[in-house]
């Protein structure tokens, strides 16, 4: 059977093993010509392969439900459920979603971009299963590096609450997250997948039974249990923790050996109540390129398949705004040792390994471990160290709660730093760093500042560093800055809550926030190409706001237009209206920003084009409305 010809993961069903391995070779093969050819997530899915044939084979997906954990490990998942003659659309406009999606298809139960949510989700269904009286399988598929996320955790402890509920979690353990697992959970998983003596008993044990007179080819029930039981004998701390918690417990087993898979998923289905299969992987399996190296293959853009080598671009690109930001902070932390980065399992992401390499024991890697985070750096601030967590907008989300009452409430200096703040692209709604300037903003004693290119986010960088009145934070963008000099000495850091003046106007004042500075001067010159002459500044600040700067000219100007690339709903536009009204200015406000719409999975081009957010079209609609004067935005 080809690949192509599965349109339901049924079909699955009475093929022989075979037949199954042939499959798996040619989920590989889609999946490595695809992501070289289009980019995407490398490693995670090709782990995975045999570990989802064989759970698919075992399960009936007509009624039973999977969740996975993170979602890009799914690309299998994805070509087995009828997405094969669309895969090439992945993570492009109007394509094959990156992460799962529950409007996309009926068999991705659950949507997950963010880690340690697939427990928690699968018990919700087999809880609303019991309660409705119906009969289907609930697996869970998680990464063990999403074991360092609370919740994954929390979720076991409730599930193991529950003997009579039928849970099956899949622990996916390859070693990784996106870099090497971090902590004591890392430490106990690799003991048991190197343990010598469960692995002489796995490979041994069942052999010697079968030369016993009377026991033949199979073994009976109870000498399964014999077997078990001497397994425990041999390696005491085996599976020890996950029963003790409520859980059956299976393996580790060969997660690319389809026979081992099978058998085990078949006797796992046999358990009442929560079971747990520990299946041991590799990431990147059948591309010795990625196996090699599963940080750098975790994700690519297109490259070469034969080499492993990305295309080199045409043009030399601007570093990168998370370069940019690792070398100013190791600079600054070579010659303070209180400067601590912190990262949640993102020191390639945020370009913290530049810190680790440079000055390891200024360097913290939590895990997938947002919450825990923010409090450690509360902690740290409290004994008079510069915490400097770096974590990406989409996912301190995670840790909101730790941010008001660890730090906010205690006016702990934390400087916090939010990676690919605004669009970010591909990974699409789960991923988009929409949200930070209207959740932190409403938040008492936090500053907020961001940069509009990577000279200005040096200097940043260093008054984050040294600000000890409270937290404060910076929000960047993700990708390449905008080609301006970087500085290499003499960095001074801004004074809080002052803006800049760029450009002088009488007609309209355009006050635009970090990304949206560059284009509202851009904005700025076609309107003058209309007759008309604009203000430009670049706030710097959301909170607090240079009040000092706006009013006097928003009252002269009396045509407004607040300018950035991030929710509109509470967001910077908000800041400035609010402001306004407190002081008695009642002039017209124009926002731009993103509306209250989730952003899918685009090029970020393309995604400010389908929001009005391009500077042809920003400039039509400040002519629009407060000239009325129309023009057809060029949105190509």
């Amino acid at each position: 059977m080809h690949l192509s010809e599965i349109t339901h993961p049924n079909q699955l069903h009475g093929l022989s093993l075979r037949q199954l391995e042939d499959i798996c070779r040619q989920i590989r093969e889609k999946h490595l010509q695809t992501v070289s050819t289009s980019g995407g997530h490398l490693g995670p899915g090709l782990g995975v392969v045999e570990l989802t044939v064989a759970l698919y084979q075992t399960l009936n997906l007509d009624k039973d439900k999977v969740v996975w954990d993170v979602g890009h490990q799914a690309y299998p998942h994805k070509l087995l459920t009828g997405r094969y003659q669309d895969f090439h659309t992945l993570r492009q406009k109007d394509g094959v979603a990156g992460y799962l999606k529950r409007c996309e298809n009926k068999f991705d139960h659950f949507g997950a971009g963010h880690a340690s949510t697939s427990i928690s989700a699968a018990l919700g269904m087999a809880l609303a299963r019991d309660a409705k009286g119906e009969d289907f399988k609930c697996v869970a598929i998680i990464g063990d590096g999403s074991l360092t996320g609370g919740m994954a955790l929390e979720a076991i402890n409730h599930a193991g609450h529950l003997p009579k509920t039928n849970l099956m979690v899949v622990l996916n353990d390859n070693e990784m997250s996106i870099s090497p697992n971090v902590g004591a959970i890392s430490r106990y998983l690799n003991k048991v997948r190197l343990s010598d003596p469960i692995q002489f008993i796995s490979e041994n044990l069942e052999e010697q039974f079968k030369n016993f007179p009377f026991f033949g080819e199979s073994l009976t029930p109870e000498m399964e249990r014999v077997k078990e039981g001497m397994k425990r004998l041999a390696v005491p701390k085996v599976g020890a923790v996950i029963e003790e918690l409520g859980f059956k417990y299976f393996g580790p087993i060969d997660g690319h050996n389809l026979d081992e898979l099978l058998t085990t998923f078949k006797q796992a289905h046999k358990v009442t109540g929560p079971v747990l299969v520990h299946v041991a992987t590799v990431k990147g399996k059948g591309y010795a390129i990625a196996e090699k190296d599963q940080v750098g293959y975790h994700a690519q853009n297109p490259f070469n398949l034969t080499t492993g080598k990305a295309a080199p671009a045409s043009t030399p690109k601007p570093p990168k705004y998370a370069k940019v930001f690792a070398h100013t902070l190791t600079q600054l932390a070579q010659n303070n040792p209180k400067i601590i980065g912190i990262t949640a399992a993102m020191a390639t992401g945020t370009g913290l390994d530049k810190l680790q390499n440079k000055l390891p024991k200024q360097y913290v890697d939590v895990g997938i471990a947002e919450q825990h985070a923010v409090t450690l750096a509360a902690g740290l601030a409290c004994e008079g160290m510069r915490p400097v967590a770096a974590i990406y907008s989409t996912f301190l989300q995670r840790g909101y709660d730790q941010i008001i009452h660890d730090v906010c409430i205690q006016k702990l200096p934390v400087f916090f730093c939010l990676d690919r703040a605004g669009i970010v692209g591909a990974d699409g709604p789960t991923h988009q760093g929409m949200y930070d300037i209207a959740y932190l903003r409403c938040i008492p004693n936090m500053t907020i500042m961001a940069p509009k290119d990577e000279a200005e986010l040096q200097r940043m960088t260093v008054t984050g560093v040294n600000y000890t009145d409270g937290p404060i934070a910076m929000r960047y963008p993700r990708g390449n800055g905008v080609g301006v000099p970087l500085m290499e000495e003499g960095w001074e850091p801004l004074e809080i809550g002052k803006a800049e003046l760029l450009r002088s106007g009488d007609d309209v004042l355009l006050i635009a926030y970090g990304t949206m500075v560059y284009p509202a001067m851009q904005v700025a010159e076609i309107l003058s190409e209309h007759g008309v002459e604009a203000t430009v500044i670049n706030a710097r600040f959301v909170k607090p706001l240079d009040t000092d700067l706006i009013l006097p000219l928003a009252k002269r100007i009396a045509k407004v237009v607040t300018m950035e690339e991030g929710c509109i709903m509470g967001g910077f536009g908000t800041a400035v209206m609010e402001a306004l009204q407190e002081n008695g200015l009642c002039v017209p406000v124009k926002r731009l920003g993103v509306p209250d719409v989730l952003v899918d999975h685009a090029t970020p081009d393309q995604s400010k084009a389908a929001l009005g957010l391009t500077s042809s079209q920003m400039s039509a609609t400040i002519l629009t409305t407060f000239f009325q004067v129309k023009q057809t935005a060029n949105i190509n």
